[in-house]
């Protein structure tokens, strides 16, 4: 549907959909590069003064104190550990004879209802009890069934394995089409990053879900007859060498780790093609709070670790290096230098075919204190079908139970503050500029200066301009300004829009006398990056490369709307009391933000709008919503406190979206933004909104 943006007997029409395009659209200026500059900029900085810490600690005490403080800040960061007590309630689903190994079918309950799937692998033979180790697969769709040649060697060298589904993978998708016998949202990837979007809403992440389910895994062993518990060790590769960093330094009770094709360093990974990877992957806050992936290494000291890197891995290998001679260093205050390895072999990514019998002798070394040069035969799981727990594949078919939606819904009724929607306008500033990162702060001598003309025409009754605005370092957001040829002080239009409107629109504007700067908020173009779903979107890797330094997309896009309205009040054109924002999408929510923090937006016309954060953790499934992601935002306000800080200035909404982008009734609409029904009128049938 075509939306129009007209001008006439003081109506305003605005919208912005497919087909609205501009005669002269601003060139591409690689404006995701430059914004990925800006936030490895600030990573850099954050590094460069952690490295300088680092670099501060001399002796044991000294390194005690960061190994303590670094735990703390990574149990924060996740969102905390979800607390449980007593034995582990366990399924059991019959078990499978192999050589030398016997593989027993299990569900564990990691929290009270939501189950784990697993394969335990126990020796044939041998006196217990025996050594254990917790596996965590990579990020493959199989789960536990791609650790079998792993679980295998472990339990014929006398090693009991514990091959775990993680979550949205195996038998546990949290979005499963039963007739496709599939996920619905993508592949496991996909699955974390749609999982992980309510969790970040309250502050919290995957993460923290994740590692408690590996934590309730060491749980069931430790309670095992047949398990020591003094002797438990954790290994995975790719996101389970992920798993296998997190849960080992935050878990006291693991006895030695390994990770593979993971560690390496920010510096390296920021600076390779690959960059923020996935949900669980990227913490927010990690790099700002002083941190880097040394600190899951130092974090375990001085219990034996080993990294295990391939030369050609994803995750850079010179970032190893790095943070092995960190960590080494590190362990040396402890004094447990040689108790750090580094098992290198040629390939690229999860290749650990030609390292396996080293990576095996480091678990039978340090969990049973022999077999220096143990077999390792690499072998095929001989039908995996068998190894699958649950009658129908599927946890959600079988046994039923929580998700990470259901879990995270209940806990923010409890984590979303009853004030939410009243906060007092200096409360909602504070908490806006802490959960968005945003900084702009509205001056009281604006200059014009911040907007570069790259090109400019006389047209009939206007100047046409395309432009620039400068924003954060060598950042530009492209756009699109015109200027009515009557002198005099006269209203602004503010237009931020992914789609820039067409020429025709803006010239039913500036011939009602109207000043309109019309931006595309940056990233413009989107671009391309690894789509882990189609309901994450082209923005989601983005996004959370901003989080790890303290940044969100729609802050950055607050900040740009506020430096749009500097250089509008700073032009001698336009009317400083007459400057309405007209917001579509994503760009409708960053300039609702930057409406509160600016009052010199005097309006606001908001279409296609997300109505309440609060539908993003009450409904199953959302669509595109990282784009106005703010980690821990719902806990602090929701849309109700945006509208009602607008007050008594004006707010129209067009056609507002629940949490899947679908368009909302005008009641359901209401009954979303609460206690701000009131103050926002609704237009449907397009756009109208009085211009004063």
């Amino acid at each position: 549907m075509r939306r129009r943006l007209h001008a006439g007997l003081g109506i305003l029409l605005i919208g912005a959909g497919v087909g609205l395009v501009a005669q002269n659209p601003p060139p591409d200026n690689g404006a995701r590069n430059q914004l990925h500059q800006f936030i490895d900029g600030l990573a850099h900085a954050d590094i460069t003064a952690r490295t300088a810490a680092i670099a501060r600690i001399s002796t044991r005490q000294d390194a005690e104190r960061r190994q303590a403080a670094t735990r703390e800040k990574l149990r924060r960061l996740i969102g905390g550990l979800p607390e449980h007590s007593g034995r582990v309630a366990v399924k059991e689903f019959g078990s499978v004879a192999a050589e030398g190994f016997l593989v027993e079918k299990i569900a564990y309950e990691s929290l009270p209802g939501f189950w784990v799937t697993a394969d335990v692998y126990r020796p044939s033979s041998g006196q217990g009890p025996f050594p254990a180790i917790v596996l965590a697969p990579g990020h493959g769709a199989g789960g536990k069934t791609e650790n079998w040649s792993w679980g295998a060697n472990f339990a014929r060298n006398g090693i009991i394995a514990l091959a775990y589904d993680p979550i949205g993978q195996g038998e546990r998708l949290q979005y499963y089409d039963a007739d496709r016998k599939a996920s619905f949202v993508g592949n496991p990837t996909g699955e974390h990053g749609e999982a992980n979007v309510g969790p970040l809403l309250v502050g919290e992440t995957i993460a923290r879900y994740m590692v408690n389910d590996a934590m309730r895994g060491v749980d069931y062993l430790s309670a095992r007859a047949d398990v020591d518990a003094r002797r438990i060790g954790a290994f995975g590769c790719s996101g389970g060498g992920t798993m296998t960093a997190y849960f080992a330094a935050l878990d006291d009770r693991v006895a030695a780790a390994a990770v593979a094709c993971y560690i390496t360093s920010f510096t390296e990974l920021l600076a390779s093609n690959q960059g923020a990877q996935d949900a669980e992957q990227s913490i927010p806050h990690f790099i700002e709070q002083g941190l880097d992936f040394p600190d899951w290494v130092e974090a375990f000291a001085p219990k034996p670790y080993a990294v295990v890197s391939t030369e050609s891995d994803m995750f850079p290998f010179a970032g190893a290096r790095t943070t092995v001679d960190e960590a080494k260093r590190f362990y040396g205050l402890l004094g447990g230098a040689d108790r750090v390895e580094w098992i290198t072999g040629p390939g690229g990514h999860g290749n650990l075919g030609p390292i396996s019998p080293q990576i095996l002798s480091f678990f039978t070394r340090h969990l049973k204190g022999a077999e220096p040069n143990p077999p390792f035969t690499a072998v095929r799981a001989p039908d995996t079908a068998r190894m699958i727990v649950t009658p129908t594949g599927q946890v959600s078919t079988s046994i039923g139970g929580e998700t990470v939606y259901s879990i995270n819904r209940k806990r923010a009724n409890s984590l979303m503050p009853a004030s939410a929607d009243t906060l007092k306008r200096a409360d909602l500033e504070k908490a806006i500029r802490l959960v968005t990162g945003a900084i702009a702060v509205p001056s009281a001598r604006p200059v014009a200066s911040a907007l570069a003309i790259r090109s400019r025409e006389q047209r009939a009754g206007y100047r046409f301009q395309t432009v620039a605005l400068h924003s954060d370092g060598a950042t530009e957001v492209p756009g699109i300004l015109a200027v009515p040829d009557r002198g005099g002080a006269k209203p602004a239009v503010l237009i931020m829009s992914a789609q820039p409107p067409a020429t025709s629109d803006i010239e039913a504007l500036v011939a009602a006398n109207r000043v309109v700067l019309a931006l595309q908020p940056r990233p413009t173009p989107a671009g391309t990056e690894s789509i882990k779903s189609p309901y994450l979107g082209p923005f989601n890797l983005l996004g959370m490369r901003a989080f790890l330094v303290g940044r969100t997309l729609l802050g950055l896009r607050v900040d740009d709307a506020i430096r749009a309205v500097e250089v509008l009040t700073a032009s001698k054109d336009v009317d400083r009391r007459a400057i309405t924002g007209y917001g579509a999408g994503p760009a409708g929510m960053a300039l609702l933000h930057a409406g509160v923090l600016d009052t010199r937006l005097s309006k606001l016309v908001l279409e296609d709008v997300l109505a309440s954060y609060r539908l993003v953790v009450e409904q199953p499934v959302h669509r595109l919503v990282p784009e106005v992601l703010a980690p821990g935002l719902l806990t602090r306000y929701d849309t109700p406190a945006l509208l009602n800080a607008m007050a008594p200035r004006p707010v129209t909404v067009v056609s507002p979206r629940d949490a899947m982008g679908e368009p909302m009734s005008e009641a359901a609409y209401r009954s979303a933004i609460r206690s701000a029904a009131a103050t926002v009128r609704i237009a449907s049938n397009g756009v109208r909104a009085v211009v004063d």
